[in-house]
């Protein structure tokens, strides 16, 4: 009996439900165990942060909002696409493409798909939370 079809299925569901609604009152990321700052790499483990905490890396990239994310389904397909076509046009790794994507994304400021169409700095903290999971799983091909 063949269970991967149902745990593929399940897992999208999950990485969707995430991020789609934003009417949760449960954070997205788990706390962290250490600080606030992060000094995980992009490519490794997925920075966390506590509830009204940022997770920053040694660069100076908000990599991890303490706050569940909030965004619609639609949304989050835009934002997430707009993620993986940066990362396919920058080449290699697109899990080493997460940082410099969002330091992008927050030293421009710009507005886009990729920020809801709002500035990096304008977005709530929530809203931030929902582009990083977007972007994480963009660099796991999980946009759909």
């Amino acid at each position: 009996m063949r269970r991967y079809p149902l745990c593929a299925a399940v897992a999208a569901t999950l990485a969707l439900a995430a991020c789609s609604s934003g009417t949760d009152s449960e954070p997205t990321t788990p706390p962290p165990t250490t600080s606030a700052t992060s000094e995980a790499s992009a490519s490794s483990e997925t920075p966390t942060a506590a509830p009204g905490q940022v997770s920053v890396s040694p660069g100076g990239v908000t990599t991890a909002v303490g706050a569940p994310a909030e965004s619609t389904e639609e949304e989050y397909s835009q934002a997430c696409i707009a993620a993986r076509t940066w990362m396919t046009e920058q080449g290699g790794d697109p899990k080493s493409q997460i940082e410099p994507y969002l330091g992008m994304v927050q030293s421009t400021d710009s507005a886009g798909p990729g920020t809801y169409g709002t500035p990096w700095s304008q977005l709530s903290p929530g809203r931030q939370a929902a582009v990083i999971v977007a972007v994480q799983a963009a660099a796991d091909a999980l946009c759909g």
